[in-house]
Formats: structure tokens, sequence, C-alpha cells
């Protein structure tokens, strides 16, 4: 089994009766009390806190509690605006169109089931007057692990993370068609099977927003679920502040750091610095203590693999608006590198698609020109410097950078 090391996503509390009584944190649907998290004025709490019985990965969502919804926690308000960025200010942000997607399939991958994932989409989408996206009308479809119409247990916490990948890709890629695959549970084994299923039924870019500790099996994890040519995959590079999770440490993927967003005067209307909020959360990065480092990697401070390679926001004090009932009242403001992710497998999406064989986590390195460089901050003390700050280029918590276009995600 795998165990989850530091950055983690499980409570110490939860984390400590696992470990010595082989409880469960939690059933699959139950959430004790989070942690507290709390950065310039705004507080937050992890969404997927507590671990359900045999779970090894954890969602990367946080849901920020500090902020009162401007709108009617049932749905749409005209005219009012909810809090936390919504489509205009990430298109803007990272220079988007504000249409794409059209003819793309993007696939979304988490464990357990959000009973109300797409009425909550179609009020986010409706609030922002976005494309209707439905079973009925075709552009979405959700299904369990193996592609079935039963659906695994629901999850409140898991439903955020849900409710946050669905409206980071209506953002992004509005017109695109999107694919919910939901886990039976939260093990690698499960997770990547919904993988490969994502990829069976014809999506070209899968969104995954979750992680866990590295271990000895993770190049076996690479060969059964991630080596998909011809197919962008993204994992979030973790919430944990400098270290490395897997998957976002496999080779085979385009691993998505986090960044806080705040407009300024500058040209571009936007300012990033790498996210940290403490020594315990902020964006994951570093070496990997398994995975080979894929060729075009060219940073000489890992061996190994090297986590992130891209970044987009995920600073909760800086978070995106999202709508969820499951778990939730309504709209919320949720970061975490779980928002990061699902915005550059969409960017990935208004690129166009791979072309059969190729590497997409490849594409930026060939395109830096077209990325806005993060050159501010760090998530932790590290040698060399690189891995865990900031600097001009290459470095680890904000990888290459962040979008600006789509050129630096296209073959």
């Amino acid at each position: 089994m795998r165990t989850l090391t530091a950055p983690t996503l499980i409570s110490a509390a939860a984390l400590a009766l696992t470990a010595f009584t082989g409880l469960a944190a939690a059933p699959a649907d139950a959430q004790s009390a989070p942690t507290t998290y709390s950065k310039n004025g705004v507080s937050w709490v992890r969404a997927c806190d507590t671990l359900a019985k045999g779970d090894t990965m954890g969602c990367h969502a946080l849901k920020v509690t500090s902020v009162a919804q401007h709108v009617n926690a049932l749905g749409v308000t005209p005219n009012a605006t909810p809090s936390g960025y919504g489509p205009a200010d990430l298109q803007s942000a990272y220079n988007l169109p504000a249409n794409g997607g059209a003819g793309a399939t993007i696939a979304i991958v988490d464990a357990y089931n959000d009973p109300n994932a797409e009425s909550d989409m179609a009020v986010y989408r409706a609030q922002y007057g976005l494309p209707a996206c439905t079973t009925a009308n075709g552009c979405f479809k959700k299904v369990n692990q193996t592609g079935g119409t039963k659906m695994p247990t629901s999850n409140s916490g898991w439903a955020g993370e849900i409710s946050l990948d669905l409206d980071m890709v209506s953002a992004i890629a509005p017109n695109a068609h999107i694919i919910l695959v939901e886990a039976s549970s939260a093990t690698m084994a499960n997770l990547g099977t919904s993988v490969n299923t994502a990829v069976s039924l014809g999506a070209k870019y899968v969104s995954n927003s979750y992680g866990g500790g590295e271990s000895s099996s993770d190049t076996s994890y690479d060969s059964s679920y991630f080596n998909h040519p011809g197919v962008a995959i993204t994992v979030s590079s973790g919430d944990g502040a400098y270290g490395v999770e897997y998957p976002a440490a496999s080779k085979y993927v385009t691993a998505v750091g986090g960044t806080a967003l705040t407009r300024n005067s500058s040209a571009r209307g936007w300012g990033e610095s790498v996210w940290y909020t403490n020594s315990t959360e902020g964006a994951g990065s570093g070496c990997s203590a398994y995975d080979a480092k894929p060729t075009w990697q060219k940073d000489t401070g890992c061996a190994r693999r090297t986590v992130a390679d891209v970044s987009a926001v995920a600073d909760p004090a800086t978070g995106v608006a999202v709508y969820q009932t499951y778990g939730g009242s309504g709209w919320a403001v949720y970061g975490g590198t779980s928002a990061s992710a699902p915005i550059i497998a969409s960017v990935y999406a208004l690129a166009g698609t791979p072309s059969t064989g190729s590497s997409p986590a490849s594409f930026p390195y060939a395109h830096t020109g077209a990325l806005n460089d993060v050159t501010s901050g760090s998530n932790g003390s590290c040698s060399p410097s690189y891995l865990c700050t900031a600097a001009a280029g290459y470095d680890g918590p904000t990888g290459l950078g962040t979008p600006n276009g789509m050129a630096a995600f296209a073959g």
C-alpha cells in the first residue's frame, strides 16, 4: 500500500488514527472538522482533509471559508458577480479566447460521486453566459471508472473537487465536450483505471487533481496508466509546499504548479508569484525519487524527474469562483493546484489536438517564449534554490511559467 508522506492532504490527527489503529480516517462521505488555514485575511479548509479507508490519494481542492458570496446561493443572480475569479478574469490573465474548445473532449478524473455535478455545472455556466453542456445535448458525459453508469459512493469532499474541475474546464474551454470519470475510491489503481477509461472514450486531454506520496511502484503505474502518446495528461503538483507527489512525478504527464494571481498596473494587467502559505501548504515541487527525467527536461539539479512543468493560479487567497451544492451551499471560492491542473488541460485543448505518438508534456519546453515567466516567491528552502524559489526561466514551483496564449501548448 502506498504511504502518504509530506506533502500530504491528510490532517495529522487522521494520519495518526490510520497509522496506529488501522481504522479508516472517515467513511467515504464523512468529513470530520478540517484544519483551517489562513493568509492575508482569507481562511480556507482542505476539501479532502481526511481519507476513507483504503484511500491513498487526496484531492488538492482548497475551499475558502471566509468569503461571503454576493449572489443568491440557490443559483443564478443576474447582474451580480460571485466572489473569486470567473471565466473572463482567467481568460484575461492568460491571454485566452472567450469561446474556445470546439471539437475537443476534455476528461476530468476524480474519485467518488458528485450526484449534483451536472446541475451545479449548469448553474456556473448560466451565471457566466456560457453555452449549456449537458447529457441531453451530448456535451457532457459522466461514467464510472470502467465507463459504466453505476456511480460510486457519493463523497462531499470530492464533490467540491469535481465542481472545481468542471467549472475550470467550463471557464477556459466553454465549447469543449466534457467527460467526468468517477473512480470507485481514491487509490492509484482505481484512479489510473479511470485515466485509461477517459482515453478510451476519446478524450485527448485528461486532468487529474489529486496526489499521494511517491513509491517504488510508480514506474509501473507510469506504464499502466499514464503512457498515452498523443494525449495531454495534466496532474496537480500538490498543495504541501516543497516536496514531490505522484502522479505529478510521472514522466508522462504535465505537472502543474501553482501561483498567486493578482491584478496590477502592468501591460499584462496581472502579476503572479509562487503560491505559498506556510511550510506545509503551497505549490509542490522538487525531485522525484523514482521517475526518470524526460528528455525534454534539461535542468541539472535533479538526476530524475523535476516537478513542476508549468503552472496557473492556485492560491486560495486569489481563488476562483465555483458552484457546489453537494457538500456546499452554492457559490464558493476555491484554490489549490486542483484549480491549475484543469486550467492547463483546457489550454492544451484550445491549442489543438496533439499529433499521434507525440508527448504533449514536452510542448511547453519547445515554446518557452509563449509563457509568462514567474520570477518571485518560493515554497520553502532547498538546494539548489531553483527547485523551491522562482527565478528567470525554469523553476520548480512554477515550472516554465503560466499560459500567455495557447502557443506553448501546441505540438
